[in-house]
């Protein structure tokens, strides 16, 4: 019996180093810059795990507890025996309640039946842009943008055309910017307002603006909207409201900020019936859906009027005010207060450092962790994300120590 060749991998395939067995081409597509962002927040738990005294202010997690008729909810369900395999979609009660929360905070109506219930936001992006976007396609990501959309994008195959979302202009949306950035390949806009990272929102004409260039070169428009119920000076808008847009929008959405359930992995996708039945078909062979406890403690989540949920809007806000006043005050520093979300973007570009040399440095030196900006696109250079999910005392202190580092730079 002959042997027979064994072709060696395209040289632009990766391979494992001690065996030369080819990886897809995949595992390329899913790294980039943004994978790198989270280096000086590994440090700081180095350094914690070390005995220092570190406050993080790098990382999205709401530092509130989820409410207790949320989580008495699913251990009601767990002990009474939901943990089998559910609805692919989602629990019907659940995509109702979800649809009902979605007409309430966005003004439009929808049905259950254009719920797709999935894993959290993330997996709602993944799955949306799996189903709209393949190789050759262009998606237009405004940035700065969460650190997993480059990713996400390149998993789709599709190209990522980034349209810069400016700081001397509150880092707002421009949508003239946006049909510049359109080509015969453009086939989705994915926005994310209130913007993670920057805090900035959109406003309404704005909004019309990229619905108009979205309508006229007949694009998709997925708008993810996890931080929508998070809003300091104005309602949130949705796209999915103006004319003839609802039939080209996708709303991505979960609990994991509104109820500080980040842990519990529950999102959602709103998304025109035309889609549905594709979400549902990647949800089948992806996830074969929720866990029906985990689906059941989020009807009492959404359909439930909480103490504690008003209390942590009330906290961000007056956590935003405070660092606003702190920051602008001291020197060489400037502080772009977010209009939503749960962070905001610190200029360092006057301090003469790079904002991954000024994070590594401070974290080094006073304890404090803050991602520098770069990894979330190139117009926040110079830039660092600060996190508001820490108590006002504690914000205080990193204050302190942040002012500390930055006069000992002057001096």
């Amino acid at each position: 019996m002959t042997d027979r060749a064994i072709s060696p991998p395209p040289d632009d395939r990766p391979v494992d180093a001690a065996t030369g067995l080819p990886f897809s081409r995949l595992v390329h597509d899913i790294a980039g810059e943004g994978s790198r962002a989270w280096e000086v927040h590994g440090r700081a738990r180095q350094l914690q795990a070390q005995g220092r005294d570190v406050i993080l202010l790098s990382v999205g997690d709401p530092d509130f507890d989820t409410p207790r008729a949320v989580v008495d909810a699913a251990i009601a369900s767990l002990r009474a025996g939901r943990t089998h395999y559910t609805a692919m979609t989602g629990l019907p009660e659940l995509r109702q309640a979800i649809a009902q929360r979605h007409g309430a905070l966005r003004g439009v109506s929808v049905d259950a039946d254009q719920i797709t219930v999935v894993s959290g936001a993330q997996n709602a992006l993944f799955s949306t842009l799996l189903c709209l976007a393949q190789p050759g396609d262009e998606v237009i990501a405004p940035e700065p943008m969460y650190v997993t959309y480059e990713a996400v994008i390149g998993a789709s195959g599709a190209r990522q055309v980034p349209v810069s979302l400016r700081g001397d202009h509150g880092f707002h949306l421009d949508p003239a910017d946006i049909e510049a950035a359109v080509t015969p390949r453009s086939r989705v806009v994915l926005i994310n307002f209130p913007n993670n990272p920057t805090g900035a929102t959109i406003t309404a004409d704005e909004l019309a603006g990229l619905a108009e260039v979205c309508k006229r070169h007949n694009l998709w428009l997925v708008s993810d909207e996890v931080y929508a119920t998070l809003t300091y000076d104005g309602p949130h808008l949705s796209p999915a409201a103006l004319p003839g847009m609802a039939e080209r929008t996708v709303v991505l959405d979960s609990l994991s900020k509104s109820h500080a359930m980040s842990g519990w992995r529950l999102g959602w996708v709103v998304a025109p019936p035309s889609l549905v039945p594709h979400l549902a078909n990647l949800a089948l062979c992806m996830l074969y859906g929720c866990p029906p406890f985990v689906q059941d403690a989020a009807v009492v989540a959404l359909t439930t009027e909480f103490d504690e949920i008003a209390a942590m809007r009330a906290a961000f806000r007056e956590r935003r005010d405070r660092v606003v006043e702190r920051i602008n005050a001291m020197p060489r520093l400037a502080y772009h207060p977010p209009e939503g979300g749960m962070f905001a973007m610190v200029d360092a570009r006057d301090t003469g450092l790079s904002a991954v040399d000024f994070a590594f440095r401070l974290v080094e030196s006073e304890g404090v962790s803050l991602l520098p900006g770069d990894a979330f696109g190139p117009s926040a250079t110079g830039y660092l994300r600060l996190s508001l999910t820490a108590p006002i005392a504690v914000l205080d202190q990193a204050c302190d120590r942040i002012e500390r580092f930055v006069r000992a730079l002057n001096r």
